[in-house]
């Protein structure tokens, strides 16, 4: 009996043992994992805590940091160790060790103690690599190809271009190679390459990495971007030789539009710095570098350009030219250039991939000889054409998202701002040895149809492949609910969003490319919510940082060639600069991006000071692209210098600057009292009482005392459009969530859910399979403007969002909507400190709200207010795991700790 009793015992305390286990998982180095690439030189840990348990929280960490893996194995943290410390981060913690070198790699782990002061410690052995961090690590030389590779040939078209009137030449890609030879046994490769426009590395006859469009653009008189690659397994003994193909992309824009890249201060021709680091077994480093000594010739891409297209003639290629044995006496030598006038900085935002592959949906031949191609879907990217053809065959594909009345592809709105007819058109001239696969290298191209001339046979649904591309970001949420409508519009949002993303926010993949600071602040939370986007918008803003000028002025898109100044900025673009920081804060803690902008946001505000005229601001572009009713571009300009004074206070009292904190608070004051004095008529009407006036008030915190009843107002100005949207971009975002802010949840989904015009369910019933740039389906097809809606599914019919007092998803509060006519709701979202579950179902005259609190945060939870709350079966008021609770005047707060609950509302 005392056998058994002993059994039970320590069976229990077993038990016990396994739901009480602590996890110390997911670490990342500046929020990515075993990076060989980090460019900071205080890098930022992180890691997730995981346990069964509730209420599980941190009380001190230890980061262990050492030379080798053996040594952080014997926790011998030769590099730092920060020792207990007491605090509950886990998230963008610091290092402050001694100072970290170029190319090293450093190992580290952490250990934490929790509530109870019970030790866990990663089981991971992770890693981080530092880049290159200072000039003289540089041994390599930019250098470029000649500008005439063949002088009769030049000549002759010279000649032929003068006779026709006309003033351009266009050169080939360059391809570079450089042989060198290993005898000895390698235990170490890196590769540092910044080839501009565009690269495309080469190693031993195989690409290296699977990038695209690398790197990526950026202002190339402020900042150059490298790329690292780990090819230690790719080098053998003997020959060896190293390839590139140089591209022109936006460092030598070729093509004439009115946003005027051809005339950019730093257009030049295309070059490449080259550095592989060889470290062998016997401790010795070897360094092949770009110099004189490499070889180049012109590649068969004979066209290249990131706005029209790409050419390619296979008959020119040289097969073997990137492997050992190759004959390279005809080829020149390599010409040394001065190169970009930027700073060389690794590239940390992630790169742009192919990412998925489309079959063609149908195939129809509207002229004869003149295919077809429909995706059954508008995507971003290029086709991969499929052949067998004689040598010769030049065929050509004209990509589109529109459809003639003959059946052919309209190019009229992609057109309309590029010279020349030439214009979103991939060729390729066949070589006739057997089947050719093929996709351009060095351009990309928005389109649901590929429209095919030049074809030998009849195509199948294999000769063209869509290759969808975009920044490779890893997805960090997920929204689906029992309505068709609304999973289609968050399918159509996370299609433009990746359309939109190529190394920066642009509007669109077709007409334009540019970087719009609008379209980009106003994605910037849904991206947040769907996307792990903290190193893209870092990047971007470093972009924006560096096309800043001194008075503190911006351009309305980045980069820009100076157009940006030129027509589009002000406010309500240019807070990008302002409001993308904050939502980082915001949704990742990240409160570094917030010390790194102050110096120029705090210019910029400065700089609105100067423009604005007793605290009204009237310039910059207004509520682009309305349903209908216009609202004066003030009204939004003046809200966002508000808006951007309140949130420079709050930077400046996080920094620890009370003097700025209380300036622009008080700057903050006047501008409020002067837009109420030139705006507000009394009965809660702001302006002509647009829909987007009044939520740009409520939204904006503008509204004084007068929030009720504009409120009020902004429900009957809906009710009036029979419970439709009349918004533009900016209204729209607004709109949502001063509805859903201020208790009328209800017109808000009322207003989502319509199918009819205007509304995103609309561009639904007509086919769409992105988000559009009018509500009336003109200009572009593929837009990420209206893409916020995105967020309000999370925020407000699942009911996840960051608390601003706990930033970062340290608390997270929830405050989901129930609408009668939605059966369920299921919602994730992949938090710094782990993954975020919300999700709730209709059933037996009951709502079951189930919720994921990861390790380490908190709820708060809000329920709606005269129903019976139950936690885990047992009614509220009894639960021991709830604290807090509060009524309110329209619902029931609590919190909770960590933990899987499901809350029960009868």
């Amino acid at each position: 009996m005392k056998k058994k009793m002993l059994f039970l015992v320590l069976l229990h305390l077993a038990c016990l043992s396994v739901v009480a286990q602590v996890y110390v998982k997911k670490l990342s180095v500046e929020n990515l994992t075993n990076p060989i690439a980090i460019d900071v030189l205080q890098p930022r840990f992180s890691w997730n805590i995981q346990s069964k348990e509730r209420n599980l929280h941190q009380l001190a960490y230890q980061v262990l940091v050492a030379s080798s893996p053996e040594k952080l194995k014997a926790e011998t943290a030769d590099i730092w160790d920060s020792g207990q410390v007491l605090s509950a981060a886990s998230v963008l913690v610091p290092y402050t060790g001694r100072e970290l070198s170029s190319r090293q790699r450093y190992f580290w782990k952490v250990r934490i103690w929790d509530q109870r002061n019970k030790a866990s410690i990663s089981d991971e052995t992770a890693y981080f690599e530092m880049s290159l961090l200072t000039k003289n690590d540089w041994k390599g030389k930019w250098i470029g190809s000649p500008k005439v590779y063949d002088w009769a040939k030049f000549v002759a078209q010279r000649k032929l271009l003068i006779k026709k009137g006309e003033d351009d030449i266009f050169k080939a890609a360059p391809q570079f190679r450089k042989s060198f030879h290993i005898q000895k046994k390698v235990v170490k490769a890196r590769f540092y390459v910044s080839g501009i426009g565009y690269h495309v590395p080469r190693l031993n006859g195989q690409k290296i990495g699977d990038h695209v469009l690398d790197p990526a653009f950026t202002r190339y008189d402020k900042s150059v971007l490298y790329t690292t690659y780990d090819v230690t397994e790719k080098l053998s003994k003997g020959e060896n030789v190293l390839g590139i193909i140089l591209g022109n992309g936006w460092y030598n824009m070729i093509t004439k539009t009115v946003w005027g890249f051809d005339q950019a201060p730093w257009k030049n021709d295309p070059v490449l710095l080259a550095q592989l680091e060889i470290q062998y077994q016997d401790g010795t480093v070897e360094i092949i570098f770009s110099d004189e000594s490499w070889k180049v010739a012109a590649s068969p891409i004979i066209f290249n350009s990131i706005m029209q297209g790409e050419t390619y003639d296979a008959s020119l290629e040289l097969t073997g030219w990137d492997k050992a044995g190759f004959d390279d006496k005809a080829w020149y030598e390599a010409v040394t250039m001065r190169g970009p006038e930027g700073v060389l900085k690794a590239q940390m935002i992630q790169p742009i991939k192919i990412t998925e592959m489309v079959v063609p949906e149908k195939i129809t031949e509207p002229q004869p000889g003149v295919y077809l191609f429909d995706l059954g879907k508008n995507i971003a990217g290029f086709a991969r054409l499929k052949i067998e053809a004689p040598a010769g065959t030049e065929i050509t594909l004209k990509y589109g998202e529109r459809l003639l009345e003959n059946g052919l592809v309209d190019h009229a709105d992609i057109a309309q701002h590029v010279a020349g007819s030439y214009v979103h058109t991939d060729k390729y001239i066949s070589k006739g040895k057997g089947i050719e696969n093929w996709h351009p290298s060095f351009t990309y191209h928005g389109f649901q149809y590929v429209e095919v001339t030049g074809l030998p046979a009849k195509p199948d649904k294999e000769t063209i492949t869509g290759m969808i591309i975009h920044t490779a970001l890893e997805s960090a949420g997920s929204f689906k609910s029992s309505n068709d409508l609304l999973n289609a519009i968050q399918r159509n949002a996370l299609s433009s969003y990746k359309s939109n993303f190529m190394g920066y926010p642009t509007d669109c993949p077709q007409r334009e490319k540019n970087g719009w600071t609008g379209d980009a602040h106003l994605a910037a939370e849904m991206g947040l919510y769907n996307f792990k986007a903290q190193n893209a918008y870092t990047k971007w803003l470093e972009d924006i940082a560096d096309e800043q000028r001194l008075s503190g002025e911006l351009a309305a898109i980045v980069p820009s060639s100076g157009w940006g100044y030129f027509w589009g900025n002000g406010p309500a673009w240019d807070n990008a600069m302002v409001l993308i920081p904050w939502y980082m804060y915001q949704y990742g803690g990240d409160q570094r991006i917030l010390e790194k902008m102050y110096p120029n946001i705090k210019r910029y505000v400065d700089y609105l000071s100067s423009r604005a005229a007793n605290h009204i601001v009237r310039f910059g572009l207004g509520d682009w692209a309305p349903a209908k009713t216009k609202t004066p571009p003030e009204i939004t300009s003046t809200a966002y210098y508000y808006v951007d004074a309140v949130l420079l206070s709050k930077m400046a009292s996080l920094l620890g600057n009370v003097q700025d904190e209380k300036k622009y608070a008080h700057l903050a004051i006047q501008i409020k009292e002067a837009f109420n004095k030139n705006y507000y008529h009394g009965k809660g009407i702001y302006d002509q009482g647009s829909q987007t006036a009044l939520a740009c008030a409520i939204y904006q915190g503008l509204t004084d005392n007068s929030l009720r009843e504009t409120v009020s107002s902004l429900v009957a100005a809906v009710k009036e459009k029979d419970d439709h949207l009349d918004c533009g971009m900016l209204g729209t975002k607004y709109l949502l969530h001063a509805l859903s802010d201020n208790g009328r949840s209800d017109v808000a989904y009322q207003i989502v859910n319509q199918r009819t015009f205007p509304g995103w369910g609309n561009w639904i019933e007509q086919g769409a399979t992105t988000l559009w740039e009018q509500w009336n389906g003109t200009e572009s097809r593929n837009h990420i403007m209206f893409g916020d809606v995105s967020a309000w599914f999370y925020k407000n019919l699942a009911g996840i969002a960051p608390d601003i007092a706990q930033p970062g998803f340290k608390r997270i509060s929830f405050h989901p909507y129930f609408p009668a006519d939605l059966q369920w709701v299921q919602a994730s979202h992949e938090s710094m400190y782990g993954e975020i579950l919300a999700g709730w179902k209709r059933k037996e005259n009951a709502v079951h709200y189930s919720i994921t609190i990861p390790g380490n945060t908190s709820g708060e939870i809000i329920m709606p207010k005269g129903k019976t709350l139950l936690l885990d079966g047992i009614l509220l008021s009894k639960s021991k795991y709830a604290s807090n609770v509060l009524e309110l005047s329209d619902g029931v707060k609590f919190i909770l700790g960590s933990g899987d609950y499901t809350i029960t509302v009868k």
